[in-house]
């Protein structure tokens, strides 16, 4: 079930900055991408909005704009998502890959990248559990050691993941990283809820962050759930 937060305000993820030009220059490698029409997409409202546009012509792409404010934006083809991206003052060199994505070359794509990487990396390992299990199995491995084993590696996976993410917003409070982060990692829920770690978040939080749009609404929608759940 989508969270009915979602459309309310990636907009959200566009505060006010001195930035007023983007400049977005694009590689692939992706034989199917040649010859096709990206879109560079931001949320506005409850919509996504298109505000460039760009032909994969052999291999390479741009798109270059103007902008009241610094903001989070995707690349799509059609109607799916590509990839993330921050619009900031600067020259951002984008590259699509067939097994990964970047941007970088302005201060906070950098740092977006940089997290993505681990997060990737990070969602890898989880991802090779199960293969790991099966190889255990084969070996004639117990089940009671495998599931000790790779029940432990599990843990640590999901408490290095769960630290990366809150740290990550932490260290963004008071720019787009923050908020974007926050609702990209809360929109993975049916519906928004205060756990241990949203609250360790909200509670070490500075009014930027607290007052962002999204944010404030997610917060006062949890709220109301907590107290539904509550009451039965």
């Amino acid at each position: 079930m989508r969270n009915p937060l979602f459309p309310i305000l990636l907009s959200a993820l566009l505060f006010v900055s001195c930035a007023d030009q983007y400049m977005v220059n694009g590689t692939s490698n992706v034989e199917g991408l040649e010859g096709t029409t990206l879109f560079l997409k931001v949320f506005s409202g409850a919509d996504m909005c298109s505000i460039d546009s760009s032909r994969v012509v052999h291999g390479k792409f741009r798109f270059r704009g103007f902008m009241d404010s610094v903001m989070m934006a995707n690349v799509f083809v059609d109607d799916t998502s590509v990839m993330p991206l921050v619009l900031e003052n600067g020259e951002v060199s984008l590259v699509i890959g067939e097994s990964s994505q970047s941007a970088t070359g302005t201060p906070l794509n950098d740092t977006l990248n940089h997290f993505i990487l681990r997060k990737t990396q990070l969602d890898a390992q989880m991802a090779e559990l199960p293969h790991l299990e099966s190889q255990m199995i084969m070996d004639g491995i117990s089940y009671d050691q495998i599931s000790a084993e790779l029940g432990k590696k599990a843990r640590v996976l999901e408490s290095e993941n769960d630290r990366l993410v809150s740290r990550f917003i932490s260290n963004n409070y008071n720019n787009v990283l923050g908020p974007g982060v926050f609702m990209i990692m809360t929109s993975a829920l049916r519906y928004p809820i205060l756990n241990p770690k949203i609250d360790a978040i909200i509670s070490q939080a500075p009014p930027y962050f607290l007052n962002h749009p999204y944010v404030r609404e997610y917060i006062k929608a949890a709220e109301n759930n907590m107290e539904k759940m509550n009451d039965y």
